[in-house]
Protein backbone atom coordinates (compact mmCIF):
# COMPACT_ATOMS: atom_id res chain seq x y z
CA UNK A 1 0.00 0.00 0.00
CA UNK A 2 1.15 3.47 -0.66
CA UNK A 3 1.87 5.95 2.09
CA UNK A 4 -1.02 8.25 1.23
CA UNK A 5 -3.42 5.36 1.19
CA UNK A 6 -2.21 4.17 4.61
CA UNK A 7 -2.57 7.67 5.98
CA UNK A 8 -6.13 7.83 4.66
CA UNK A 9 -7.07 4.48 6.23
CA UNK A 10 -5.49 5.59 9.49
CA UNK A 11 -7.55 8.76 9.49
CA UNK A 12 -10.75 6.79 8.95
CA UNK A 13 -9.86 4.36 11.75
CA UNK A 14 -9.03 7.20 14.15
CA UNK A 15 -12.31 8.96 13.37
CA UNK A 16 -14.25 5.75 13.99
CA UNK A 17 -12.43 5.18 17.28
CA UNK A 18 -13.16 8.71 18.48
CA UNK A 19 -16.80 8.37 17.56
CA UNK A 20 -17.06 5.12 19.49
CA UNK A 21 -15.41 6.56 22.61
CA UNK A 22 -17.01 9.98 22.61
CA UNK A 23 -20.11 10.99 24.50
CA UNK A 24 -23.28 10.38 22.51
CA UNK A 25 -25.17 13.52 21.61
CA UNK A 26 -28.12 14.07 23.93
CA UNK A 27 -31.47 13.38 22.28
CA UNK A 28 -33.26 16.49 21.13
CA UNK A 29 -36.00 17.57 23.47
CA UNK A 30 -39.44 17.05 21.96
CA UNK A 31 -41.20 20.23 20.93
CA UNK A 32 -44.78 20.43 22.15
CA UNK A 33 -47.29 20.97 19.39
CA UNK A 34 -48.98 24.38 19.51
CA UNK A 35 -52.60 24.53 20.63
CA UNK A 36 -55.21 27.09 19.70
CA UNK A 37 -57.37 29.17 21.96
CA UNK A 38 -60.56 27.37 23.04
CA UNK A 39 -63.73 28.76 24.62
CA UNK A 40 -64.62 27.11 27.94
CA UNK A 41 -67.37 29.23 29.53
CA UNK A 42 -69.02 31.89 27.35
CA UNK A 43 -72.49 32.66 28.70
CA UNK A 44 -74.58 34.98 26.52
CA UNK A 45 -74.95 38.60 27.55
CA UNK A 46 -78.03 39.85 29.34
CA UNK A 47 -80.39 41.15 26.66
CA UNK A 48 -81.87 44.41 28.00
CA UNK A 49 -85.60 43.70 28.28
CA UNK A 50 -86.76 47.03 26.89
CA UNK A 51 -84.64 46.58 23.74
CA UNK A 52 -85.77 42.96 23.34
CA UNK A 53 -89.41 44.07 23.65
CA UNK A 54 -88.87 46.89 21.15
CA UNK A 55 -87.34 44.47 18.65
CA UNK A 56 -83.91 46.13 18.77
CA UNK A 57 -81.12 43.75 17.84
CA UNK A 58 -77.77 43.69 16.13
CA UNK A 59 -74.25 42.31 16.23
CA UNK A 60 -71.39 43.81 18.20
CA UNK A 61 -67.92 42.70 17.07
CA UNK A 62 -65.26 42.81 19.76
CA UNK A 63 -61.48 42.45 19.73
CA UNK A 64 -60.62 40.25 22.72
CA UNK A 65 -57.11 39.62 23.99
CA UNK A 66 -57.07 36.42 26.04
CA UNK A 67 -54.14 36.24 28.45
CA UNK A 68 -52.09 33.21 29.38
CA UNK A 69 -54.46 32.60 32.32
CA UNK A 70 -57.38 32.14 29.89
CA UNK A 71 -59.16 35.35 30.89
CA UNK A 72 -59.81 38.38 28.70
CA UNK A 73 -57.23 41.04 29.47
CA UNK A 74 -58.43 43.60 26.92
CA UNK A 75 -61.82 44.00 25.22
CA UNK A 76 -62.48 46.67 22.60
CA UNK A 77 -65.34 47.33 20.20
CA UNK A 78 -64.44 46.82 16.54
CA UNK A 79 -67.94 47.31 15.12
CA UNK A 80 -71.07 48.37 16.95
CA UNK A 81 -74.56 46.93 16.80
CA UNK A 82 -76.22 50.31 16.37
CA UNK A 83 -77.18 50.38 20.05
CA UNK A 84 -74.73 51.60 22.69
CA UNK A 85 -76.69 49.64 25.32
CA UNK A 86 -76.29 46.36 23.40
CA UNK A 87 -72.60 47.08 22.78
CA UNK A 88 -72.02 47.63 26.50
CA UNK A 89 -73.94 44.45 27.41
CA UNK A 90 -71.75 42.50 24.98
CA UNK A 91 -68.52 43.95 26.38
CA UNK A 92 -69.52 43.25 29.98
CA UNK A 93 -70.43 39.64 29.19
CA UNK A 94 -67.22 38.93 27.27
CA UNK A 95 -65.05 40.34 30.07
CA UNK A 96 -66.31 37.47 32.25
CA UNK A 97 -65.73 34.67 29.75
CA UNK A 98 -63.22 31.88 30.35
CA UNK A 99 -60.95 30.31 27.74
CA UNK A 100 -58.25 27.69 27.53
CA UNK A 101 -55.21 29.73 26.48
CA UNK A 102 -53.32 29.02 23.29
CA UNK A 103 -49.89 27.45 23.73
CA UNK A 104 -46.58 27.64 21.89
CA UNK A 105 -43.73 25.29 22.84
CA UNK A 106 -45.81 24.07 25.77
CA UNK A 107 -46.25 27.56 27.27
CA UNK A 108 -49.54 29.45 27.47
CA UNK A 109 -49.46 32.63 25.38
CA UNK A 110 -51.79 35.61 24.96
CA UNK A 111 -53.83 35.71 21.77
CA UNK A 112 -56.19 38.28 20.27
CA UNK A 113 -59.36 37.20 18.50
CA UNK A 114 -62.45 38.90 17.11
CA UNK A 115 -65.74 37.86 18.67
CA UNK A 116 -69.17 38.66 17.21
CA UNK A 117 -71.96 38.93 19.81
CA UNK A 118 -75.42 38.85 18.24
CA UNK A 119 -78.63 40.04 19.84
CA UNK A 120 -81.72 38.64 18.10
CA UNK A 121 -85.07 39.93 19.37
CA UNK A 122 -87.02 37.02 20.85
CA UNK A 123 -90.04 35.67 18.99
CA UNK A 124 -92.64 35.56 20.36
CA UNK A 125 -92.18 38.59 22.58
CA UNK A 126 -91.61 37.73 26.25
CA UNK A 127 -94.62 38.11 28.53
CA UNK A 128 -92.74 40.80 30.48
CA UNK A 129 -93.05 43.05 27.41
CA UNK A 130 -96.79 43.45 27.96
CA UNK A 131 -96.17 44.97 31.40
CA UNK A 132 -93.66 47.38 29.84
CA UNK A 133 -96.18 48.28 27.14
CA UNK A 134 -98.87 48.93 29.77
CA UNK A 135 -96.49 51.13 31.77
CA UNK A 136 -95.70 53.22 28.68
CA UNK A 137 -99.33 53.77 27.72
CA UNK A 138 -100.27 54.95 31.24
CA UNK A 139 -97.60 57.66 31.22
Amino acid sequence: MTGSRLAWLGLIAATAALAACGEPAPPAEPVAAPTELAALDTPPPVYPLRLACDGVGGTTTLSVTVGSEGKPTHVARVAGSGSETLDQAAMEAVKGWQFKAATRNGQAVPQTIQVPVTFTPPQPRPDECFALDAGRSSS
